[in-house]
């Protein structure tokens, strides 16, 4: 069982991956690139709204229809986790970048923030090591999409002073906040499936 001190260390890295904070972080990015490259900026909207989909797509079918792998100990893909490598990968890299370093400096320390929030996730008993990784993976995975095509394109970041001080802002005042995002998809989950898989919800229903 975990001490105290052990509570609070993972609960700081499982709260860095709440949508609450990191969605904030990435829509600061998101204006960072708009006014750098609006290209760049609509790469990484896109990619965010993929990996956000996936999430979302994993947590309604097992909400609302009762979809699992049982022998793989997954239900869903670990939402925190996700956000946590793919935002913190995207924001260090633009930082690192800006500040003269290398991107994949960024990279290692964004995947690393994302390897905390994992297990973290796991000692919340939130997921299982499977959803963690599954997560972890498919983030850091877009990530480094928007990374190499970030770096590829040799943009120069605008305002680097005034991001940095953004980032920082957004940071310190979303943190700690908790998005009921979970509680949405539990309340609405079966009315989806109910319309997208009749016959599925019906035998979730006969057999609760």
């Amino acid at each position: 069982m975990l001490t105290d001190p052990d509570f609070f260390l993972w609960n700081i890295f499982a709260s860095v991956g709440d949508a609450a904070f990191t969605l904030p972080i990435a829509l600061v990015c998101a204006i960072w690139l708009w006014f750098s490259a609006r290209r760049e900026a609509g790469r990484w909207i896109l990619l965010l709204a993929i990996g956000m989909a996936l999430v979302g797509a994993t947590k309604i079918l097992y909400a609302g229809c009762g979809i699992e792998i049982q022998s793989l100990h997954f239900r869903v893909l670990s939402g925190h986790t996700t956000l946590s490598a793919m935002v913190w990968t995207v924001a260090m890299s633009l930082l690192c970048r800006c500040a003269g370093g290398r991107a994949r400096t960024g990279v290692i320390i964004g995947l690393l923030i994302g390897v905390l929030t994992a297990v973290a996730r796991v000692f919340d008993d939130a997921h299982s090591v499977t959803e963690v990784i599954a997560g972890w993976v498919l983030g850091a995975a877009l990530a480094i999409v928007f990374v190499r095509s970030f770096v590829r394109s040799r943009v120069k970041l605008a305002k680097p002073r005034f991001a940095a001080l953004g980032l920082l802002l957004v940071a310190s005042v979303a943190y700690g906040r908790h998005a009921p995002i979970q509680q949405m998809i539990e309340d609405y989950s079966p009315g989806v499936c109910a319309r997208l898989f009749p016959s599925l919800a019906a035998e979730v229903r006969r057999e609760l």
